[in-house]
């Protein structure tokens, strides 16, 4: 599957559900209570992250999506400081803020980045549908895709009217459900449960063609266009009506924490979707993004651009010729794995001993080496009307057949300045008798953080002593 990021800004999605405050409190471990067998914690940082739907409506603007989310609180402190979290990541929030209730708090204590313990605080939610409906039927309109995110906490009891409310003015309904009666979701556009909660409906399945077969039962009786089995190291499994079932493994990584992974998978899903895109390559980006949060720790989040940098990792092993839309990409993510990038520049219109010894120093720096190639008209100003001996299309297939190099890419101006900036190399290589200041794109390079080396030509090779030595020979000839 050739996998792409859909515009993720153009995406509006709706989320109604239970919302939720996560706090965690974390600090180091020496020794034992004196009072009862249990470790000592001395708290030394807090943290306050949204939760619940909460953290899916996070996620989504977290990706440059606009979400609204719908839910219900406490008029208390927790609520204001949700309230506060989610409006700075750019959340829509219509709360219904009942004075009888706690917002619902989860807190975590955390030593060594272990949880310990989690305490939480909330009490029975017990809303009038109709209050909730009015709540959100205004913003029906303006959303694309509509998510229900049901923790099970009493905001979602009568999901059945939204359901049919959404559908009814043709808006996709993504559902993450709770318990053990699906039935309730019956018209919903796509459910995504987890292997438990859809096996403790379905029952224990053995092997995966048992999962399809109970899966497409489950589906066609809750008249669903789609289900989505998140299977945690199995991956997930998409059913659709009239296709075959779609398998996608677990994103290899270390598993860090689990925590909110279910509210990534629908928040990128149903921006995914909300921006235009199909079906199955909407949940391979959420498989993607799965892949990704489980290596952070608590709720948290993935962006548009990690999602981007993890698509162009296959191709960092894929030397080659590539253009300025897609190598910086391919820089970022290399960086962002450790790698160390070095580049240079010339026309190398002759390819020479000097060259490759030049090249081959300069990738013994780092490891990936970018050469940016002058293109014909940039040559020909640079070098006289007739030059280059050989094309551009030669000299870049020729470069990138050497093993010491890594990816090649053009430029049109007579210095790749703009280029460099735009890449911002670890290192930059230049090879002569320069100033590290006569060097093009060494000031975006030290000021990035860079070096900028000089490195020496071997002497007796140079292009322009080769065509006079050949010329001379000619005319003696």
């Amino acid at each position: 599957m050739n996998l792409t990021l859909p515009p993720f800004e153009q995406a509006q999605v709706l989320i109604i559900g239970d919302v939720m405050l996560d706090r965690y409190w974390s600090g180091l471990t020496s020794r034992i209570s004196p009072e009862a067998p249990v470790p000592i914690v001395h708290v030394k940082h807090r943290e306050e992250r949204p939760g619940g739907a909460g953290n899916v409506a996070w996620n989504i603007t977290a990706l440059g999506s606009q979400a609204t989310l719908v839910g219900v609180t406490g008029q208390d402190e927790a609520a204001n400081n949700l309230l506060t979290l989610l409006e700075n990541a750019k959340v829509r929030c219509d709360f219904i803020q009942l004075a009888q209730v706690h917002t619902i708090t989860k807190l975590r204590i955390l030593s060594r980045h272990q949880q310990l313990i989690r305490l939480d605080f909330e009490d029975e939610i017990n809303l009038n549908p109709q209050i909730l409906y009015t709540h959100l039927r205004p913003h029906l309109d303006q959303a694309t895709v509509v998510v229900l995110s049901d923790y099970g906490k009493g905001t979602l009891t009568e999901v059945s009217i939204i359901i049919q409310a959404a559908r009814a003015v043709n808006k996709p309904v993504l559902v993450d459900p709770k318990g053990q009666d699906f039935s309730k979701y019956r018209g919903a556009t796509l459910i995504t449960p987890n292997l438990a909660e859809f096996e403790a409906v379905v029952g224990k399945c053995t092997t995966e063609a048992i999962l399809v077969e109970r899966g497409e039962t489950l589906r066609h009786s809750l008249e669903l266009d789609a289900l989505l089995i998140t299977r945690s190291q199995d991956g997930m499994t998409l059913l659709r009506s009239g296709q075959p079932a779609l398998h996608l493994p677990a994103q290899a990584r270390e598993v860090f924490d689990v925590t909110g992974a279910g509210d990534t998978v629908i928040a990128v899903l149903a921006a995914a979707l909300a921006a235009g895109q199909e079906l199955s390559q909407a949940t391979a980006l959420a498989n993607l993004a799965a892949g990704l949060v489980v290596a952070k720790l608590g709720a948290a989040t993935v962006t548009a651009k990690e999602l981007e940098l993890e698509l162009a990792l296959p191709k960092l092993n894929e030397g080659g010729i590539y253009g300025a839309q897609t190598l910086p990409d391919l820089v970022r993510a290399a960086q962002a794995a450790g790698e160390k990038i070095v580049m240079t520049n010339g026309c190398f219109d002759l390819l020479h001993a000097g060259h490759i010894h030049y090249l081959t120093q300069a990738r013994q720096l780092g490891d990936r080496l970018i050469v940016a190639v002058n293109d014909d008209d940039s040559v020909r100003r640079l070098k006289g009307s007739n030059r280059p001996l050989n094309p551009l299309a030669q000299r870049l297939a020729v470069l990138s057949a050497l093993s010491c190099v890594d990816w090649v890419i053009s430029f049109t101006e007579d210095t790749p300045e703009r280029l460099i900036s735009q890449i911002l190399p670890d290192i930059l290589v230049k090879g002569g008798d320069y100033r590290i200041s006569q060097i093009a794109g060494s000031q975006s390079v030290l000021a990035n953080g860079g070096q900028v080396l000089v490195l020496d030509f071997v002497e007796g090779y140079s292009t322009t002593q080769m065509l006079a030595k050949l010329q001379k020979d000619l005319t003696t000839f």
